[in-house]
C-alpha cells in the first residue's frame, strides 16, 4: 500500500501528459482542417475565409486567421490556435498551420 501511495503521483503526472498530448495532436488537427477550408472557401469566394476557419475549428481553441488570400493562381490561409495545459507547470501552446490552395478565380475573357 505504501508504495502504490508513493507511485501514485508519477501514474497521475504520466497519465495528464498522455491527455495533453491527446489534446495537442487535436488542435494541430483542428488547425489544419480550419486552415483548408478557409483557403478553399476563399478560393471559392473571396472575403469568406475567415468566416469559414471560424465555423470550422471548435470554438474553445480560439482559431485566429493571420492572414488569408493571395493574388494570382493560389490562395494562402494561416491559422492558430491555442490549446491549453492541464498540466500546472505549463501555459499552453499555440499551433500555426498554412495551407495554399488553387485557385478557383479565373478570368473569363470572352
Amino acid at each position: 500500500m505504501l508504495e502504490f501511495a508513493g507511485f501514485l503521483p508519477f501514474l497521475l503526472v504520466i497519465g495528464m501528459a498522455a491527455i495533453q498530448l491527446g489534446l495537442v495532436g487535436y488542435g494541430a488537427n483542428q488547425a489544419g482542417s480550419a486552415a483548408r477550408a478557409g483557403a478553399r472557401a476563399e478560393s471559392l469566394n473571396p472575403g469568406t475565409g475567415a468566416t469559414a476557419i471560424a465555423e470550422s475549428a471548435s470554438g474553445w481553441l480560439h482559431p485566429r486567421p493571420s492572414g488569408c488570400g493571395g493574388g494570382g493562381p493560389t490562395v494562402t490561409c494561416t491559422v492558430t490556435v491555442h490549446v491549453r495545459a492541464i498540466i500546472p507547470l505549463f501555459d499552453g501552446w499555440d499551433i500555426t498551420r498554412t495551407v495554399t490552395m488553387p485557385s478557383d478565380q479565373t478570368d473569363q475573357g470572352s
